[in-house]
């Protein structure tokens, strides 16, 4: 599929989905469905594991896809952002992450199947999503510690190997390395996926997608959006790009910097606006939309979507514009 994704970036803006926590929210699931039938007796619990529904509620997460793709996507993500031992030891399930992967991966490529099939001139494409774990590798989580580190590159490496075999074997055609707000544990995640493809002897795109987190314009491990390009472009990336934490106006600018500086093509799924009081979004997609019409009429993006609050309605109208402009141009010789 790598060609197929590539030749299409070539000619045209390509639609990310929304977020599937916001989805995954308009069912209100119990503690009963996220266990369902298999984890019934098991003593911890496990509502909130929004990655272990591919195995205990498959339907709902084919049914996002599909709303997604109906909406006009192109790629959809697999519903993987936790999906690594140390992400899953929150709920005692470090032995699932294999099959977290593998049925994910599944269940995104069935329904991207099926659309490929009634539209072959409009490819869709599967990309596995690789959270950022819930720990820093370059700073302490202890204000008396500084040299304390909670993780070690290592344990991210191993971490994020057994996921991404997972992913591959379930199907995808790209890994998504997203939500980066410590580049150290993109370089391990990055480090395992160049590994995975040295020993399998295969080829499959990379994406890349920082966050941004607040005004000061850094990371959380405190790069701009020069440092964080620069730390990472030692690896033939597909895009690189920013997502979450901020609504797509307080993005932009962000996005435009790696766009004057990058060599692959750049992604975008801001949220929809910020999150009030309640921590829910309330910026509509026709707002949204207007806003992304500025990154369509600036040409600084290849890829763009939703993160969170987005809906299959504002990727729909993200999707409506997108159509309608040339996407960003990047220089051939810079991709081969």
């Amino acid at each position: 599929m790598e060609k197929d994704i590539k030749k299409a970036l070539e000619t045209r803006i390509l639609v990310l989905d929304g977020a599937m926590g916001t989805m995954l929210q308009r069912y209100k699931f119990t503690e009963e469905d996220f266990r369902g039938e298999r984890f019934k007796t098991f003593e911890y619990p496990l509502q909130g594991n929004n990655d272990l529904l591919s195995i205990t509620q498959p339907h709902a997460i084919g049914e996002i896809h599909a709303k997604y793709f109906e909406a006009g996507a192109d790629i959809v993500e697999t519903n993987t952002f936790s999906s690594t031992r140390i992400g899953m030891a929150d709920y005692h399930l470090e032995d699932l992450v294999y099959e977290l992967n593998f049925e994910s991966a599944k269940i995104a490529r069935k329904v991207a199947d099926e659309f490929t099939a009634k539209q072959p001139g409009k490819p869709r494409f599967v990309a596995g999503a690789m959270g950022p774990t819930n720990r820093t590798a370059s700073m302490s989580p202890d204000v008396n510690d500084p040299g304390f580190r909670a993780v070690t590159f290592d344990d991210l490496r191993l971490a994020y190997t057994e996921q991404i075999e997972g992913l591959i074997d379930g199907g995808v055609d790209l890994l998504l390395v997203e939500t980066i707000f410590d580049t150290l544990n993109a370089k391990a995640a990055l480090f395992a996926i160049e590994e995975v493809k040295a020993a399998r002897n295969l080829d499959i795109p990379i994406m890349v997608s920082g966050t941004i987190t607040d005004a000061s314009g850094r990371t959380l491990s405190g790069q701009t959006a020069e440092a964080f390009l620069i730390s990472i472009s030692h690896i033939p990336l597909l895009s690189v790009g920013f997502n979450c934490a901020l609504g797509a106006d307080q993005l932009l600018p962000y996005v435009k910097r790696l766009s004057n500086q990058s060599p692959f093509y750049i992604s975008a799924y801001p949220n929809a606006g910020l999150p009030n009081h309640f921590g829910e979004y309330d910026q509509t997609a026709e707002e949204m939309q207007a806003l992304v019409r500025k990154y369509l009429e600036e040409h600084v993006v290849n890829i763009i979507g939703g993160c969170c609050g987005t809906t299959p309605e504002h990727i729909a109208l993200i999707a409506e514009i997108a159509q309608t402009f040339p996407p960003r141009q990047v220089l051939a010789s810079s991709l081969s």
